[in-house]
C-alpha cells in the first residue's frame, strides 16, 4: 500500500458495527452490556502517521479514572471486543480498544480466518507497540485517564501483544492475557515471543490458558512457566512475580462468549481472577 494511500486509509476507517463477519452466526447466549451510565463509542487516536479508530466507554461522571487497554483477536475490535470495554466501565475503568490491523485491511468485512491471517500477518510489532503508546498518551491527556493506574488485557492475538507490551512499557501496574501464542519463530514483523522477554519482565502478569487449545500446546505454557521462574529467581528488579493458571478442559477462545468455543465456567473464574489481579497491583 502506497504511504499517501495508507495515510488515506486511515483517515477515513472507522469502527466495526456488530460482530466481524467471519464469526457468524453468534451464539444465543451471547454477552451483552449496556452502556448506561457511561460514556461509550468511537473515537480517533492521533498516531504517529495520521489517527487510527478506537472503541472507548467510560463511566460519565468522575475522573482521574484507571485505564485499561483491551486488545482485540484476530477479528478486530468488533462487537465482543466493545463489550468487553463497557464490562470494565460499568467497573469504574476507562477502558479502550484501539483498532490495530486498520493500516492492513478491515479484518471485520471479511468471511473467514483464512481471508483474516495474511493481513494480521503483515502488522508490525512494532507498529503496535507504538499505536498503543499513542493510545495511553491519549486517554490521559483526553479522556480523565490515571497514568499511575495503566493495566491490559488481549485475548488470542491480543494475549500475545499483552505480554510484549508489558516488557516495552514498565509504567504498566498489571496485565491479564488470555490464551496468546507464547513461543514461535521470530521475523522481521514480529521479532519476539513472550517466552524470549520472559526472565526480563517487570510487569505482572496472569496467563488464562485452556488445556485443550490446539493451537497453544501445553509444552509452550511450561516453557513460559519456567522462564518466569528465572527471572523471579535472578535480581529483584527483574521479579515480574507474573503467573499462568491452566483451565485443563478449555478450548481456545474460552471466553468468548459469542462462540461455540465459550466455555461459561472458566471464564467466569478468569474475569473474576483478571479483576482481583488489577486490584491486587494498584489498578
Amino acid at each position: 500500500m502506497k504511504e499517501i494511500t495508507r495515510r488515506k486509509f486511515i483517515a477515513t476507517a472507522s469502527l466495526a458495527t456488530g460482530f466481524a463477519l467471519a464469526v457468524q452466526p453468534i451464539s444465543a447466549g451471547v454477552i451483552t452490556t449496556d452502556a448506561k451510565g457511561l460514556v461509550a463509542g468511537a473515537v480517533k487516536i492521533p498516531v504517529k502517521d495520521g489517527e487510527i479508530p478506537a472503541y472507548r466507554a467510560v463511566p460519565a461522571t468522575g475522573e482521574n479514572f484507571p485505564i485499561v487497554l483491551v486488545i482485540q483477536e484476530i477479528f478486530g475490535v468488533h462487537e465482543h471486543i466493545q463489550d468487553i470495554t463497557r464490562r470494565f466501565a460499568q467497573l469504574g475503568y476507562l477502558a479502550i480498544a484501539p483498532e490495530l490491523f486498520v493500516r492492513q485491511g478491515d479484518v471485520s468485512k471479511l468471511s473467514s480466518i483464512d481471508e483474516i491471517r495474511p493481513i494480521v500477518a503483515k502488522v508490525p510489532d512494532e507498529q503496535v507497540l507504538s499505536d498503543l503508546d499513542a493510545t495511553v498518551d491519549w486517554a490521559v491527556k483526553s479522556a480523565k485517564g490515571n497514568a499511575n493506574k495503566l493495566a491490559i488485557t488481549g485475548f488470542c492475538w491480543g494475549g500475545r501483544i499483552t505480554w510484549l507490551y508489558a516488557a516495552h512499557n514498565p509504567q504498566v501496574k498489571a496485565g491479564v492475557a488470555w490464551y496468546g501464542r507464547l513461543v514461535g519463530d521470530p521475523s522481521e514483523l514480529q521479532p519476539k515471543y513472550p517466552i524470549d522477554i520472559a526472565s526480563k519482565l517487570t510487569v505482572p502478569i496472569l496467563g488464562l490458558y485452556g488445556g485443550k487449545d490446539t493451537g497453544i500446546p501445553l509444552d509452550t505454557v511450561e516453557q513460559m512457566r519456567v522462564a518466569l521462574a528465572r527471572g523471579r529467581h535472578g535480581s529483584k528488579s527483574s521479579s515480574s512475580k507474573s503467573q499462568i493458571i491452566v483451565y485443563p478442559d478449555a478450548p481456545h477462545a474460552f471466553f468468548a462468549d459469542y462462540r461455540p468455543s465459550y466455555r461459561e465456567k472458566e471464564a467466569k473464574d478468569g474475569w473474576k481472577r483478571l479483576l482481583a489481579w488489577f486490584k491486587q497491583n494498584g489498578v
